[in-house]
């Protein structure tokens, strides 16, 4: 997406669940950015209890998480 806010991860988001069958569990490994940490977003990851967000740490670097 062309912009980086709570919006368009809401819609991301949403995107996923669409695809996700019925009963499966999600856990989305994320980075610690503002945009995650959103009140809207945290109030959508309270309603989709299979969703699970783990941030990454401030000062990890993506080669430490592959």
């Amino acid at each position: 997406m062309q912009r980086y806010r709570h919006q368009e991860f809401i819609r991301f988001l949403n995107a996923v669940e669409a695809k996700v069958p019925a009963g499966k569990v999600v856990h989305a490994i994320v980075d610690n950015y503002a945009t995650h940490k959103h009140p809207k977003v945290q109030r959508w990851l309270a309603r989709q209890p299979p969703w699970t967000f783990h941030l990454t740490q401030n000062s990890c670097s993506p080669a430490a998480v592959s």
